[in-house]
């Protein structure tokens, strides 16, 4: 507001200026109560103007040292959050590195246990052929057994079979020598 009344009092000493009289070509009048009251109303607000522009520019230093000192402290927090950053970093690296050699471990760990498998494997794939083969050879040692008794007994049963057979034939064989004795006994029986 005091703005536009400063404004307004210097364009009316401005209007002034230019209603002057004109006395030749240097000489010129005017009224110079009418300007030295105007300039007394500009003197009577410009203090009031030099103190808002005072009040302005100690608040713009105020704000600049407050964005100042946000500044140096965002600063500040970036560099120790680089620096944590940096040390997050160096830990991950060490992480990393203790996860490498924890792998590699757990793989050399995981290679031994298959090759202690693979041998413990191959030593029951032996074991079990031996067992196997004993196995079978007992199977076949015992199927020989069996078959050469069976074959004992075979012989044996052909043997009785044979001798039923003889005998058969001799009562067969003495049946026709006496066949006069066996008319007889069928004329006895018929009677």
């Amino acid at each position: 507001m005091t703005e536009l009344r400063v404004s307004h009092l210097i364009d009316e000493a401005d209007e002034l200026l230019d209603n002057k009289f004109h006395v030749g070509s240097y000489c010129l009048f005017m009224n110079t109560d009418d300007i030295q009251d105007i300039l007394s109303k500009i003197r009577a607000i410009l203090p009031e103007e030099i103190k808002t522009a005072e009040m302005i520019l100690k608040r713009r230093d105020d704000i600049y040292m407050e964005a100042q000192s946000r500044a140096d402290r965002i600063i500040s927090e970036a560099q120790n959050t680089a620096a944590n950053i940096l040390s997050e970093s160096e830990l991950i690296r060490a992480v990393r590195e203790k996860a490498a050699k924890i792998q590699e471990q757990v793989k050399e760990s995981c290679e031994e246990m298959k090759n202690k498998a693979t041998e413990e494997a191959d030593a029951l794939r032996r074991s079990a052929y031996q067992d196997a083969m004993q196995t079978k050879e007992g199977a076949q040692a015992y199927a020989e057994q069996v078959l050469n008794n069976l074959e004992r007994d075979i012989e044996q049963i052909h043997r009785i079979v044979r001798n039923g057979q003889d005998y058969l034939a001799q009562q067969k064989d003495k049946a026709k020598v006496l066949p006069s004795d066996y008319n007889n006994s069928k004329v006895y029986a018929e009677n």
